[in-house]
């Protein structure tokens, strides 16, 4: 089978040309030629022509695989931020399915690198305090709350159309 990215079967890679024979397949014994060290040099070409292909197809799909992540968060010791818990973070025994899994907010207290931070965290939680990147959400304040809804001045059990003062 052809593959995508070198346009040529592994066995071609391998031996070079397709088989033409199961006879092709097996292994012949030594012997030192100037054709055989012909094609020996022509098999290291084509191994080295190959690596460069995969190298550039594999950086080609690097580069479209990394326009789909999620950028990168970076916090600053003094940071108030939410943190999501997830299951393995508790001892067992103690990890309930119905719990809250977002807590906080909770204060950086040092930052480790772009990735892990290490948070200021109560006692009770009686988990390690050193989070990644992707467990850690700002936290704001309620006024300052960018997703804050407006004020309607109505109930939502209230009847439409019917007055609040009413």
């Amino acid at each position: 089978m052809v593959n995508r990215s070198m346009d040529k079967s592994p066995f071609s890679i391998v031996y070079i040309s397709m088989p033409k024979h199961t006879v092709d397949l097996i292994n012949l014994p030594k012997f030192h030629s100037k054709p055989a060290e012909n094609f020996a040099e022509e098999v290291a070409q084509t191994y080295k022509d190959v690596k460069e292909i995969l190298e550039l197809a594999n950086a080609k799909y690097k580069e479209e695989a990394d326009k789909h992540h999620r950028r990168k968060k970076t916090y600053q010791e003094g940071d108030l931020v939410m943190i999501h818990l997830r299951k393995q973070r508790f001892l067992a025994g103690i990890y309930n399915k119905l719990q809250a899994k977002n807590f906080g907010p909770f204060r950086i207290i040092k930052k480790i690198n772009d990735n892990a931070y290490m948070l200021e965290l109560p006692p009770e939680l009686q988990i390690l305090p050193t989070f990644n990147f992707s467990d850690i959400y700002y936290y704001f304040l309620p006024d300052d709350d960018p997703t804050s809804c407006f004020e309607t001045g109505s109930s939502s059990f209230q009847e439409r159309g019917t007055d609040a003062g009413a």
